[in-house]
């Protein structure tokens, strides 16, 4: 019988008794029939999936005569099945591209250990001790093939993946794909941890500089055989398809170099290697060509290593590491030499080598740097706007927005820059007709917007521009500039005064009011609205934007001017200042309001006093983000300003709510209780609700060290909050004659709404927080009158925004903490609970290293973490925490041992147990249960000699303290 047949008789027999589970798996069984399928132009399933079905049929477990599950037993049937996956692997040639895009982790790792088993690699042997020279061909590539992969699977790993949409949710599906994902980190974290040893093997390899071979079906064939039919073939030097060194090392090379620039990401230096590794895969891909290796090499990805390699091992005085662009941009961001990355975006304009995005980058990164307070980068910005500005336009691209609002004000020194630019980007006797084209429309839509004659000159009259526009083009060009405002002046003196400013017509009423959207340069503003309301006298242009708002109290008053222009002006400038203020630009918003002020005053006192006001809530604001973050305090000025408005009484003056409230607020903050208490007078706290809560606030924060005066103010205080969130109560008759209680949830007593209640809280910093509410419990009233009239609803929502906001400034303070876990607590989130409850117990004892204060963990705290556990089905948490009490509470630690639905560790908890009464508890339940193995912990645990009851108090307490630190991190590491 040939050795084809007996091969196909073995596979026959080796058949399960059971149906296969498709109906294609007795076809491709014979190997016969197998090859035939794989040499079909598509053959259906694909090659790589029979793969992933053989050795899913041959790892499947098998069960016993007593229903238990084996392993996978190691017969006939599931070594013909293995060696059909080679084979299937063999016929791909053993392509690790192929195989790793269409197979999973786990199978491909079963694959290759198939690989090493049937090339005679003992198990368990590690590889960097083999000297892969003394070994068989087959047996040495199986080895590098398994160590590839391991190290390109390492560099897969960290990549992000995006993740697919799931589809609907099946319980099989979702339960294979966890298992499968379980499998895959446990395999990547034994690769990550041999991943110096696949190294070492790698680069052993590059010093073989032989021949290999790898295994085909015709040699798996004969592995097949029984050892007397081998013949010796399969350990000779011409068995197997032959792998030559040059591509062996091409390809060890570029893992090399994968491994390297990942590792690079923690230790700098390891660029170097990676570095080496990819030119030498360049240097053998150029000698050899890249359609002569057997494993392809993706090269524009090899191309992208090169050059990052380049960029991150190069040195600012290392010549010959500067040959790109990209390089020598990187070292001057690193050195400083922003001049230089002008000139090189310059010498780009004529090759356009570097990106867009790369470009855009490089300016995103210089104009966050000048943010941070490099001034002098300002100048490097605009240059460089100005390159990419010229880029785009000669590519046919749109114009960025950032070069519109650079250029918002040109000046000599930028129309020269520019020019300069254009000059060198364009190559006027090269250079096609649409590039000409291009530059050309550039320039004149450029004059056509400038609004100063000078600088219109200064561009028609430059060689470029007289070259690239025919002689009629530029005086048809230069007589509708000077047609457009004969009133202008070609002086260059400045102008200084904002109602010297001369007007000019324009030419695009769109164009316009786009440009006046995007300024906040007041004196430009006023200059489109004349422009503007030269054109036409119909439009409201203070409408043209919604998102210029302005607050109704003063919409009212600046709608009632009656002259349009003027309408439209303080309108405008008031509300891009408002906005300006919103996102904290205050330079802007100062200079917006400024220009405002100086309108008003001339026609309006009404006006000028609302701006005044507004300028008070704007240097209230700046010291604040300002000077005042580090602590700096207030200037005197601006303190004695803040009482000078409160204390106003100025008739009919519009005011907004809110500057009374940061006004207050502000006093506060800067402790200026006297005066809140003492000298404000008595007619403002009456008028004014936020004066009444701050001169409360203040009283109650100044009289704390006396006891009966505190209890007072803070009395005071209290009531003011009981009727802030209290409800109105109102009877109505129905229709059949009953009376009804309708209950509304806002009532008229208190001096202002919960809402302004809370947002003026939000507006106190740490200290008086935590002053008023976290260390004074004592200080307020222990009951409240007329209980019914109180609404529980409001309070809740007013004490969680109140706490949220607490911790928002101060994450530490247990206090707030423990208030806020009461809060999960009581809405029935107990895991949120329990975080809270253990992040208050770690930030007061270095994370449990020192005791918790027992003014922190209360009884009632612990309590409270009891039933949370209980509700979680956490029940040994519950027993454990039972002897946390001061009296320990059997019962409830018993009830809870006696239940057997427990989700927490269960007897991996019972280390943390200390009391002797509760583990022998444990010892009887698990033996009435017949739990031997559980018995054994819980009696382990009791025969501890430092829980003896014969040790003296000072050991058992030093015991009850460790267990009781270790529990607590177990517990923190779990719910934090």
């Amino acid at each position: 019988m040939s050795a084809e047949a007996a091969d196909r008789e073995a596979a026959t027999s080796s058949r399960p008794c059971t149906p296969p589970q498709t109906s294609w798996f007795e076809f491709v069984l014979e190997e016969a029939l197998l090859e035939q399928h794989l040499q079909k132009p598509s053959p259906d399933p694909p090659p790589v999936q029979l793969i992933v079905q053989f050795l899913e049929q041959a790892s499947k477990p098998s069960v016993n005569e007593q229903n238990q599950v084996q392993p996978p037993p190691d017969n006939k049937r599931n070594r013909i099945l293995k060696l059909l996956a080679l084979k299937v692997a063999a016929h791909l040639k053993w392509d690790l591209d192929v195989l790793e895009k269409s197979l999973s982790v786990p199978v491909l790792n079963m694959l290759l250990n198939e690989l090493l088993c049937i090339s005679k690699v003992p198990p368990g042997t590690k590889h960097v001790d083999v000297d892969l020279s003394s070994l068989p061909p087959t047996t040495a590539m199986a080895i590098l093939l398994y160590n590839r992969w391991a190290i390109r699977t390492i560099v897969q790993s960290s990549f992000p993946v995006k993740q697919v949409k799931p589809g609907p949710p099946q319980l099989n599906v979702m339960n294979h794909i966890q298992q499968e994902k379980e499998l895959t980190e446990n395999i990547l974290k034994v690769l990550k941890e041999q991943a110096a040893d696949s190294i070492l093997v790698l680069e052993g390899a590059l010093k073989l500089n032989k021949d290999l071979y790898v295994h085909t079906i015709r040699t798996l064939d004969l592995l097949a055989m029984e050892p007397g039919m081998v013949n010796g073939e399969t350990e000779s030097s011409t068995a197997g398809l032959k792998i030559s060194a040059e591509e062996i090392q091409c390809q060890v090379c570029y893992d090399l170099g994968a491994i390297y620039f990942q590792q690079g990401s923690t230790n700098a230096a390891v660029h170097e290697k990676a570095k080496e590794k990819f030119f030498k895969t360049k240097e053998l891909i150029a000698k050899n060509g890249s359609s002569s290796l057997h494993f392809t090499i993706d090269e524009e990805r090899l191309a992208g290593y090169c050059q990052a390699c380049e960029v991150l091992t190069s040195s600012s005085d290392d010549a010959s590491q500067q040959a790109t662009p990209y390089s020598q941009i990187h070292s001057c961001l690193k050195s400083g030499k922003y001049q230089d990355i002008v000139k090189i975006f310059l010498e780009d304009n004529l090759t356009l080598s570097l990106p867009e995005q790369f470009r855009q980058s490089v300016l995103r990164e210089l104009f966050q740097k000048a943010q941070q307070g490099n001034d002098a980068l300002d100048e490097v910005c605009f240059k460089v706007c100005v390159c990419n500005t010229i880029c785009d336009v000669l590519q046919g691209r749109i114009i960025d927005i950032q070069f519109c609002q650079l250029f918002l004000k040109p000046s000599k020194e930028k129309i020269d820059f520019l020019l300069e630019v254009c000059s060198g980007s364009i190559n006027l006797e090269d250079a096609s007709e649409e590039l000409k084209r291009r530059m050309a429309a550039f320039l004149k839509n450029l004059c056509l917007g400038m609004e100063d004659l000078q600088f219109v000159f200064m561009i028609s009259s430059h060689e470029l521009f007289i070259k690239l526009l025919k002689d009629d083009e530029r005086k048809l060009l230069i007589d509708q500039m000077r047609k457009r405002s004969p009133r202008i002046n070609l002086c260059t003196k400045p102008v200084t005064s904002f109602y010297d400013i001369p007007a000019s017509a324009s030419v695009n009423i769109g164009q316009l009011e786009h440009q006046l959207i995007l300024s906040v340069d007041p004196w430009r503003i006023r200059q489109i609205l004349i422009e503007l309301h030269g054109m036409t006298s119909e439009r409201q242009f203070w409408t043209i934007s919604n998102k210029w708002e302005v607050p109704n109290v003063y919409g009212n008053v600046i709608l009632g001017i009656k002259d349009s222009l003027t309408r439209d002006l303080v309108y405008i400038l008031m509300a891009k200042g408002l906005h300006c203020c919103a996102i904290k630009d205050f330079v802007h918003a100062k200079q917006l309001f400024a220009a405002c002020l100086e309108l008003v005053t001339e026609f309006s006192p009404k006006l000028r006093q609302v701006m005044l006001n507004e300028m008070l809530l704007l240097d209230i604001y700046t010291h604040e983000a300002g000077p005042g973050a580090s602590g700096e305090r207030p200037p005197s000025d601006l303190i004695s300003r803040v009482r000078g408005y409160l204390e106003m009484r100025v008739p009919d003056i519009p005011l907004r709510q809110v500057i009374a409230e940061e006004c207050v607020a502000f006093l506060l903050n800067w402790c200026e209780n006297e005066y809140l208490t003492m000298q404000v007078p008595l007619p403002l706290v009456q008028t004014n609700p936020y004066v009444k809560l701050g001169q409360l606030l203040a009283a109650t924060c100044k009289e704390l060290p006396g006891p009966k005066e505190s209890r007072r103010t803070a009395k005071d205080l209290w009531e003011v909050v009981v009727q802030i969130c209290s409800v109105s109560n109102q009877h109505k008759r129905g229709n059949d004659g009953r009376v009804s209680l309708i209950k509304h949830r806002e009532s008229t007593l208190g001096i202002m709404y919960r809402s302004e209640l809370l947002s003026f809280i939000k507006k106190l910093r740490e200290d008086i927080v935590n002053d008023i509410a976290a260390e004074h419990i004592s200080i307020w009233p222990s009951s409240i009158p007329n209980l019914q009239s109180v609404d529980f609803e409001a309070v809740a929502i007013t004490v969680k925004e109140l706490v949220s906001y607490a911790l928002t400034i101060n994450a530490n303070n247990h206090f707030w903490l423990i208030i806020q876990a009461d809060i999960y607590f009581a809405t029935n989130q107990y895991s949120a609970a329990l975080h809270y409850y253990l992040q208050a117990g770690a930030v007061c004892s270095d994370f449990f290293n020192k005791m918790v204060p027992p003014d922190v963990y209360t009884d009632q705290v612990i309590k409270r973490m009891i039933k949370c556990c209980s509700l979680l089905n956490c029940h040994t948490q519950v027993a454990i925490l039972c002897q946390f009490l001061r009296e320990v509470d059997y019962k409830t630690a018993f009830k809870a041992l006696q239940e057997q639905n427990s989700h927490d560790a269960m007897d991996s908890y019972y280390e943390y147990i200390w009391d002797v009464t509760i583990l022998e508890y444990l010892t009887y339940l698990h033996h009435k249960r017949g739990e031997t193995d559980k018995r054994q912990i819980a009696i382990k645990a009791i025969g501890q000699t430092e829980l003896n009851a014969s040790n003296p108090e000072e050991v058992l307490q030093l015991a009850a303290q460790r267990r009781k630190k270790k529990f607590l991190q177990a517990m923190a590491k779990l719910y934090f």
